[in-house]
């Protein structure tokens, strides 16, 4: 299949280099999307959007996502009573489009808000973050990473859409009832067949760290327990628990709000989900396998949500909601816009578009199913009081 070369190679090096000639799962799929020179997310190869991109997001349908996100931001603004400046933080910025989104739309009906606002981007990808500077060069944005932002220093709101869900994974089989991890390793028949580049196979072995059986603790989950076939395999997303951590600690008042697809652990950890979740996008085609077109697809895994509530408490974040977006997005308004559009002059395929853009976002079998979770940290009584207009339902 079409992988990069030099790619396989790098990762065979990692491989080889390792006293038991094999890396964790999560080692490998770190390598396949952020290596810096060759990875998925580092090079040419990330293509986002529906013209010949691998996956769409929600920002790719329509405006009406971020702008219905900036109407949340405001609200969160006036709840923290109007401080200067406001951060936001986005973690994962894509394209930058939904910074563009956001921006614009606080600029045009916000412009208090807007003098108050300090945006700032937090983006690995040296592609991506090209691209969204050239996009975002008329508003006033800095880029930088998590750790270059001092302790207490954000107030205001980190927030990511499908940002989790590439953190590198750790996967795990069962074993005659016991736990095993999936490591990587280059199969030895590649000089058989004179490959062009390695090839990589999966081998099990002990987990590679204690902090897995504490994870499976924190979550409160037990695959000894007879419900769990034999050859049950799943993820466990440790990279999840040391990104919220310096997030919290970065954070001295405010909002951590993550959207992303996925579900709460006992969801997660059905006995009848026995592959896991991994997924992989190749040119809008979803796929299970990670070891073809490396370094040319994205590799991701759906978020275990009651973990980013439990890591959150550990680190002083209060948990405030977890709803649908399709709901989320209703509750801020995203209804009365679909009703607005029998209202509006043009063309009818352009109102036909963006109706089908916005039903999309709500759809509960797609964008409208992803989890969105908020969590806070140093509000008084009377700010935590205030519920957010995104997790208000009607009666």
């Amino acid at each position: 299949m079409d992988s990069n070369a030099l790619l396989c190679a790098a990762i065979a090096n990692h491989i080889t280099t390792n006293p038991q000639q094999r890396i964790t799962f999560a080692q490998f799929m770190d390598l396949a999307l952020y290596h810096p020179e060759y990875g998925y997310y580092s090079s040419d190869a990330l293509k986002i959007g529906f013209k010949g991109g691998d996956f769409f997001t929600s920002p790719n349908l329509c405006a009406d996502f971020g702008e219905l996100l900036a109407e949340q931001f405001f609200q969160m603004w006036e709840i923290l009573g109007k401080p200067v400046p406001f951060s936001l933080v986005e973690m994962g910025a894509g394209q930058g489009l939904l910074a563009l989104h956001i921006l614009k739309y606080h600029q045009q009906h916000h412009p208090d808000f807007f003098t108050a606002l300090e945006y700032i981007i937090v983006e690995k990808s040296a592609t991506l973050r090209q691209e969204q500077q050239q996009r975002l060069q008329d508003f006033p944005v800095r880029w930088c990473n998590l750790e270059e932002i001092p302790p207490n220093a954000i107030a205001g709101c980190f927030f990511s859409n499908e940002l989790v869900d590439a953190f590198p994974v750790h996967q795990f089989i069962l074993e005659t009832g016991e736990l095993r991890e999936i490591y990587v390793t280059t199969d030895s028949n590649d000089k058989e067949t004179n490959a062009p580049y390695p090839s990589f196979i999966e081998v099990t072995g002990e987990p590679s760290t204690p902090q897995l059986a504490k994870y499976l603790d924190l979550v409160e989950m037990n695959f000894t327990q007879s419900a769990y076939p034999d050859g049950y395999r799943s993820e466990i997303n440790l990279a999840a628990g040391d990104w919220l951590s310096i997030v919290a600690d970065r954070l001295q008042r405010g909002y951590v709000l993550t959207i992303d697809y996925g579900y709460p652990a006992s969801r997660y950890y059905n006995p009848r989900r026995s592959q896991g979740t991994l997924q992989c996008y190749y040119h809008h085609r979803f796929h299970d396998n990670p070891y073809i077109n490396i370094g040319r697809q994205d590799i991701t895994a759906h978020v275990d949500f009651t973990a980013l509530e439990r890591w959150g408490e550990r680190c002083n974040l209060k948990n405030i909601g977890f709803i649908q977006q399709g709901l989320f997005l209703m509750a801020l308004g995203l209804g009365d816009r679909i009703a607005a559009l029998s209202e509006q002059k043009q063309p009818l395929s352009q109102l036909l578009q963006h109706r089908d853009a916005l039903h999309q976002l709500i759809d509960p079998t797609g964008l409208g199913g992803f989890g969105v979770l908020i969590q806070s940290k140093g509000l008084d009584n009377t700010e935590t009081s205030q519920k957010l207009k995104g997790l208000t339902l009607p009666e």
